[in-house]
Formats: C-alpha cells, sequence, structure tokens
C-alpha cells in the first residue's frame, strides 16, 4: 500500500456511527479539532460555530473529533457528546465518534497529524486545531488555547480559501 500522504486519506466514523470517507472534503478547507465536553477550552465550541457559519459557503468544513485523553475531560459516549454538542452549543459541523489521540491507541489519523504533516507533535490538549488546505496537506496547527475566532486563525483559514 502507498504511503499515506493526507488525512484526507483516512476514513473515520461519525458521531451517528457512519462511515465517512474523508476525501469528500478534497477542495475545501478543513479544520480537524479534537474536542472535549468537560474542559476549560470547550466554549471554543461556540467560536468554531461562528467561524464555520460565517465560511462554510465558502468551502470551510470544520471536523470535531471528541477525545478523553485529558483528565478524562470527554467521559460521555458518542450519543451523550452528539446531543450535549447540539443542545448547548448548535454545533452544526461535521463530529466523529470518539477517539485516542494521543498514546497506545492513539487513532491513525491523529498518528498522521502528529507525526507524518508539517507540523508533528504530540496533541497537547484539547482543541488543538489542524488547519488542511483545499490541496489536501496541513497547513497550520493551532495551540489548544487559540481560540477559533481569533485573528490568526481567522487569517489562516481566509488565507487558504483563496
Amino acid at each position: 500500500m502507498a504511503a499515506v500522504t493526507s488525512p484526507l486519506e483516512f476514513s473515520m466514523t461519525s458521531i451517528d456511527g457512519k462511515k465517512v470517507d474523508l476525501s469528500k472534503y478534497k477542495g475545501k478547507v478543513v479544520l480537524m479539532v479534537n474536542v472535549a465536553s468537560k474542559c476549560g477550552n470547550t466554549p471554543q465550541y461556540e467560536g468554531l460555530e461562528k467561524i464555520y457559519g460565517k465560511y462554510k459557503d465558502k468551502g470551510l468544513v470544520i471536523l470535531g473529533f471528541p477525545a478523553n485523553n485529558f483528565g478524562g475531560q470527554e467521559p460521555g459516549n458518542n450519543e451523550e457528546i452528539a446531543k450535549f454538542c447540539t443542545s448547548k452549543y448548535n454545533v452544526s459541523f461535521d463530529m466523529f465518534s470518539k477517539i485516542s489521540v494521543k498514546g497506545d491507541d492513539q487513532d491513525p489519523l491523529y498518528k498522521f497529524l502528529t507525526s507524518e504533516s508539517k507540523f508533528p507533535g504530540v496533541v497537547t490538549w484539547n482543541f488543538e486545531k489542524f488547519l488542511v488546505g483545499k490541496d489536501g496537506q496541513v497547513i497550520a496547527r493551532f495551540a489548544p488555547k487559540e481560540k477559533p475566532e481569533s485573528d490568526k486563525v481567522v487569517q489562516a483559514i481566509e488565507e487558504a480559501l483563496k
């Protein structure tokens, strides 16, 4: 099998249990975020939803990957996570099944993002963001505390959407 060259070559499971081939997002700008419901950064769901609403018609897609790797801050199952996201933050961007983003059971997608992309390094906390350009390559990475609606993130998204 050929070596994987893009995070969009993976298949993941949506939060409602359907297989999703990430290649369907090729040609779009994709923001991949590991999320959690009980974290100090959880209010970032609001910012993610805000930038998704602003840029989705221009080609932005946001993919949320719930993970319980940091302080047990995502203890729920997929159904509970989905209910929380829609009831508390009206999340309308694509959410996926709970995965592990680091450690021995790290999901292959995150193994790729943290070792094979241009921005290697272990995921340090919830709400770390990877920005993937229209060509399917990782073009930026943002720390967990960097708010999705910050100038830095918005400028990178706008540049990628050109």
